[in-house]
């Protein structure tokens, strides 16, 4: 019998988020060993549960949500993320600009199966999240990295944006906050992408799903806000991380600009969505709740509040280690060091991380894993406890030293 093979499509696809790290890691648990996982920004295991109001709402609809529902999403879902955007000076937002899907991962997907044709160019952050990279691969495009800036507090690197457009570009994505650096940019940064959009004819996809998770005097800024009607924006957010239902798989897109101009793409995106027949529809029902209701987030983000101390501590303890450094955090879950290559001559970040894992059965995930360009940094998330977390970044700093030594 002939082998059977992956698709040549997957070849320039990575997701090392879940990749043979996590294979690693399981092998070690199928042994008996207990792994602490800080790869993945999943709140459940860490002791976040979801608003009741939440849950309940969800329940009481399960009989009405046994059928298919409209492939764009429920109404009342729609409307309450069009009224939310509407409520933040996004006055023209509609119902009909709104999809709903399983998470923001599934949107991605579509967005740039409708959006990309084979060797078009999509400007992606580095670090990015790396769903980004891959699908924009595996739509036939070609992601071009764009440097984030860890000196200037990992802002994007406007000038090295501008150096890497060229005639094939289409879109640009933006991370804000961002994932892996937890960096949140101030409106003049936000301006400066969309300008850029705005004078190369862009399209701006804005990932925002950290856009509730803020600490301190930081300040989330909607690039659709600035796209105002001649720049065409998709904005993604959705449940997951600020309402701890990552399992709900609830996100949506919302589409604001010139939507005259992209009525063929918006015709593609609706068939892509009738083709998967419809989002989850119990979780859809959780949206209208979610986004009208109390912000329970807001505990988890002020002083005293665990998303914030934990990301404080991490940030502290990672800063006490020698040869590490890491940027404070403004938003989001996750703290992204830096590893000195003057103290840690590292050649390989994903054997790093692997040594690190079998050592002392902590797994994160390596720097260049999120498309960074050198293997000199490692993500961690900052969901544990206090104590778990000391624990945890002192076995990080133990496993160092031998490093040093």
């Amino acid at each position: 019998m002939r082998r059977i093979v992956q698709s040549q499509k997957l070849q320039n696809v990575r997701y090392d988020v879940r990749g043979p790290i996590l294979v690693e890691a399981q092998r070690l648990e199928a042994e008996g060993h207990k792994i602490l996982k800080l790869n993945i920004g999943n709140t459940a295991p860490f002791g976040f549960e979801a608003p009741e109001a939440i849950v309940a709402d969800m329940v009481h609809n399960l009989p009405e949500s046994q059928g298919y529902a409209d492939s764009r999403g429920i109404y009342s879902a729609r409307t309450a993320v069009a009224q939310y955007y509407q409520s933040r000076g996004l006055r023209d937002t509609g119902v009909e600009d709104v999809f709903i899907g399983n998470g923001v991962s599934e949107l991605i997907t579509m967005v740039l199966q409708a959006f990309v044709d084979d060797g078009n160019e999509v400007l992606v952050p580095a670090p990015d999240y790396p769903l980004w990279t891959g699908a924009v691969s595996l739509s036939g495009g070609t992601p071009v990295h764009y440097r984030c800036d860890e000196s200037n507090g990992w802002n994007p690197d406007l000038e090295d944006i501008e150096a890497k457009i060229t005639p094939n570009t289409h879109a640009i994505v933006v991370i804000n906050p961002n994932n892996p650096t937890g960096a949140v940019y101030s409106e003049e940064t936000v301006r400066a992408l969309v300008d850029i959009a705005r004078r190369h004819d862009l399209v701006v996809m804005a990932d925002e799903i950290y856009e509730k998770i803020l600490f301190d005097d930081a300040v989330h800024h909607h690039a659709a806000t600035f796209a105002a009607d001649d720049v065409l924006c998709l904005t993604f957010s959705g449940l997951s991380k600020a309402y701890r239902v990552c399992g709900y798989r609830a996100g949506w897109v919302m589409i604001s600009g010139p939507k005259h101009l992209a009525e063929d793409f918006l015709e593609g995106l609706t068939l892509l969505s009738n083709m998967r027949m419809c989002a989850n529809v119990p979780a859809q029902h959780a949206i209208q709740t979610a986004l009208g209701g109390y912000q329970s987030v807001s505990e988890l983000i002020g002083p005293g509040g665990r998303f914030r101390e934990q990301s404080k501590l991490a940030w502290r303890l990672l800063n006490d280690i020698p040869g590490v450094s890491c940027v404070e955090p403004q938003g989001a879950l996750y703290c992204f060091p830096r590893l000195d290559p003057e103290v840690y001559p590292i050649e390989s970040d994903e054997a790093f991380v692997i040594d690190l894992l079998r050592a002392k059965k902590i797994l994160v995930t390596h720097g260049t894993g999120f498309n960074w360009f050198a293997p000199d940094h490692f993500r961690l998330v900052t969901l544990p406890d206090e104590e778990v977390l000391t624990e945890a970044i002192g076995r990080i700093a133990e496993h160092l030293a031998t490093l040093r030594a």
